[in-house]
């Protein structure tokens, strides 16, 4: 066996005893060209990388203002102070994440199956849907927030709380519920009639049809925008602290205020980052896998 021929066996996974097959010359040679352009686009990719980061930061450092720049934002003594307390609120913000996404994927199911209810005695129901995807699509997060946060309270309804952080969690799921609703409604609607066609012929009511056939084909496929608004939601966690929930946002802003140093944002902005990366990057693998899947004749 020569070199070429082990090292195509061992990238493909054989263990040098296949079923007796043996690449031609012609696979060989494609199979290194492959590796030697994978090689060089990896190199000049680097490259790349190195020299625009070190043209950035020679813009930055030799700016005017930089020196003033850095004493403001970028203050060790001021980062060491805010990075426990910013963690410490930041607990708030996934407490809100884990709990207001799942409202929210409930929430947004009930009113996506509301929209597709067929049938005119169902109008109603879908009208109130529509109506309330349409007004929470189209009503700021921020107004929405402020709404709720400093409304609610104003109305001193008996038995109603006034915790900013219930309140903000209830806005941050009104709006995004709205949303999901939609990507659960374009996941059902992508589901072919016949589906439904052919669950009905088995025997299956339209509520069995629904939940057994249409809805688990609908959220497989929907996965990855589903994905994206958890990301995003993550992120508009850190809104509550307009009501005085002091989350990672607010930690930051009781030290910026004062010592009238911009340095905890930083902190916080950055542990936001640190967060929503590893979401971020699960969303991709997940969207690549399906599309894989998608493009292999599998199911999605």
């Amino acid at each position: 066996m020569t070199v070429a021929e082990a090292e195509f066996r061992e990238e493909s996974g054989g263990d040098g005893k296949p079923d007796g097959y043996v690449p031609s010359p012609r696979r060989l040679d494609r199979e290194r060209y492959k590796r030697a352009r994978a090689r060089r686009a990896t190199a000049i990719a680097a490259l790349s990388t190195l020299v625009t980061g070190a043209v950035l930061y020679l813009v930055v450092v030799n700016a005017p203002g930089w020196p003033r720049t850095r004493e403001t934002f970028l203050d060790p003594e001021y980062a060491r102070e805010a990075f426990p307390r910013v963690l410490e609120g930041l607990w708030l913000n996934v407490r809100l994440l884990l709990v207001c996404g799942a409202a929210v994927v409930v929430l947004g199911m009930l009113i996506a199956v509301a929209r597709t209810l067929r049938g005119p005695v169902f109008f109603p129901l879908r009208a109130l849907a529509a109506a309330y995807t349409d007004f929470f699509r189209g009503l700021p997060l921020i107004i929405n927030l402020m709404i709720v946060v400093l409304g609610v309270p104003a109305l001193r309804l008996q038995g109603v709380t006034v915790d900013p952080v219930v309140l903000g969690g209830a806005a941050l799921t009104l709006t995004y519920s709205a949303y999901v609703a939609e990507v659960f409604r374009a996941g059902i609607e992508s589901v072919h009639p016949s589906q439904r066609a052919a669950a009905r012929s088995l025997g299956l009511s339209n509520r069995q049809a629904l939940r057994h056939v249409v809805l688990p084909q609908a959220v497989r496929r929907q996965v990855p925008p589903l994905l994206n608004d958890l990301v995003s939601l993550q992120k508009d966690t850190g809104l509550v602290s307009i009501g005085g929930a002091v989350d990672a946002v607010r930690a930051a802003d009781i030290i910026a205020g004062r010592s009238l140093d911009y340095t905890p944002y930083i902190v916080a902005g950055l542990v936001f980052v640190a967060l929503t990366i590893p979401m971020t990057r699960f969303t991709d693998w997940v969207t690549a896998r399906m599309d894989r899947r998608r493009a292999q004749g599998g199911t999605t």
